[in-house]
């Protein structure tokens, strides 16, 4: 993924489904949650511990195929492991992005997203691209 393919999807994306959100302040999935909703992103968190719980206001579901909205995007704070079911899942509630966090690599996960039709970004940060790319909102 070039600069351009990455400004298209934060420019695209409107729900992000933030997978293995974490109610810990200190956690970079909580600070990442915290940006892109101040950024002006529907960011619904998905944590099987939090499930039914609030998280910045949102309510938290166990797993993606509880939400009962259309999601634009998959953020993924989970390992390379946990990313491969949850490709399978973001295609199965027909997600456009599937994103992995900085750190999370897998191939599989990458070929059954973009299998799919799914985009997909692998190792990246969506809050580090926004500021990186000067797209942040305020």
């Amino acid at each position: 993924m070039n600069d351009q393919e990455i400004t298209e999807i934060l420019q695209s994306v409107k729900t992000i489904a933030l997978v293995g959100a974490s109610d810990k302040k200190e956690r970079p999935s909580y600070e990442v949650m915290e940006f892109l909703l101040k950024q002006g992103y529907s960011v619904i968190p998905v944590s099987p511990k939090l499930a039914d719980q609030q998280l910045l206001g949102q309510q938290v579901y166990a797993q993606l195929s509880d939400i009962q909205q259309s999601i634009d995007m998959v953020d993924v704070f989970r390992n390379a492991d946990a990313a491969v079911g949850i490709a399978k899942e973001a295609v199965a509630i027909g997600a456009k992005v599937l994103w992995l966090q900085k750190g999370v690599i897998s191939e599989e996960a990458q070929k059954i997203a973009q299998g799919a039709g799914l985009q997909f970004v692998m190792d990246k940060c969506p809050k580090q691209e926004i500021t990186s790319l000067g797209l942040e909102k305020a």
